[in-house]
């Protein structure tokens, strides 16, 4: 717990902006700021290795996944997964996410619906109808467009844990977010991080590159 409270101290000191709210996801928060009209035109980096933030890609969002050594924006992840961001999620329901224990239609992968659902490619928000639809329709059904039909409330279950299009953060916390964004006081206190480093044992760190980086991001807000 020190180890946290040490950071929240170190990060407070740095022209770092944090968000925390009791009982609501970092993934919710995170999608918030991602689509936050305070920062229109920004280009914006998540950095995690969690696909479920595939979804929030697009042309000023993109993913940073570190453990993959992968960079994601929309035409990458058009070519990797030939599913569109605005699609993602509704491919991830069907898929499942066996990391979170959240089982999807047995047999099928994200390859598997984007060569049986190649419409989801599109930059178009379909529906669950939509892929039922097309499902029943089909000339030739598959076995992987049976399996869909059969697992509607298991995807749509799924798509409602997944989803970060519209996350789940109050009217009242958005508010909250929009402010800090606005009005974070992003001053960098260089002499006191080191003091605290030195204190908790990181003082030996060669941090200047990261210095600099923030002395930059400090003046350029002023």
């Amino acid at each position: 717990m020190w180890q946290q409270t040490t950071l929240i101290e170190l990060l407070n000191l740095m022209p770092v902006t944090q968000l925390m709210f009791p009982e609501v996801e970092a993934d919710d928060i995170i999608s918030c700021v991602a689509q936050s009209p305070i920062l229109s035109g920004w280009q914006k980096i998540i950095v995690s290795s969690d696909k479920d933030f595939i979804q929030l890609c697009s042309d000023d969002v993109i993913l940073y996944r570190p453990s993959q050594k992968q960079i994601l924006n929309t035409p990458r992840i058009l070519d990797t997964y030939g599913i569109h961001p605005t699609n993602f999620a509704l491919a991830r329901a069907i898929v499942g996410d066996p990391s979170d224990s959240i089982k999807g239609v047995p047999g099928i992968g994200l390859a598997t619906v984007a060569k049986r659902l190649s419409f989801l490619k599109e930059d178009k928000s379909f529906t669950f109808g939509d892929i039922y639809n097309h499902c029943e329709k089909v000339d030739k059904k598959l076995k992987a467009h049976t399996a869909i039909l059969e697992h509607k409330s298991t995807i749509e279950s799924n798509y409602r844990l997944m989803q970060l299009y519209v996350p789940s953060v109050s009217v009242q916390s958005r508010k909250v977010v929009n402010y800090t964004l606005e009005n974070s006081d992003l001053s960098f206190n260089r002499t006191a991080i080191m003091k605290s480093m030195h204190e908790v044992g990181f003082g030996e760190l060669n941090w200047g590159d990261l210095s600099t980086t923030l002395r930059r991001i400090s003046v350029e807000k002023k």
